[in-house]
């Protein structure tokens, strides 16, 4: 059974930053990952997308700049660095892992991943 928890939201000010985690178990290979996040009310829209290697990284153009994926598979972990963060950024984010392929699609969505996290709550003060 797939297991995916995410860690590190948190209640920030406007302009600093978080750090969160995502860590699997259960996965037979090691794949592609991305963050999502949903505000209420709104969709689900994706953040960020990483390879299997980390070598390769895709944003959503409003945040591209501010937030960094990483990863290290050694300690079997995703990371999503947050800078100067906006009360918009507000929103729940969520950790996901693709069934078996090692690439970001070219257009990447939720529907390209199988495995979700709970969620980890960002919330930003003005």
């Amino acid at each position: 059974q797939v297991q995916v928890m995410e860690s590190g939201g948190g209640l920030v000010q406007a302009g600093g930053s978080l750090r969160l985690s995502c860590t699997t178990s259960g996965l037979t290979n090691v794949v592609a990952m991305g963050w999502f996040r949903q505000a209420p009310g709104r969709e689900r829209e994706g953040v960020s997308c990483i390879s299997r290697t980390g070598t390769l990284t895709s944003y959503s153009d409003t945040l591209k700049g501010r937030f960094t994926i990483t990863r290290d598979n050694a300690n079997n972990i995703m990371y999503l660095q947050m800078n100067s963060l906006k009360p918009e950024d507000t929103a729940m984010y969520y950790c996901a892992a693709r069934r078996v392929s090692v690439f970001c699609p070219t257009s990447w969505s939720s529907g390209d991943f199988v495995y979700w996290g709970q969620g980890t709550q960002v919330t930003v003060s003005s």
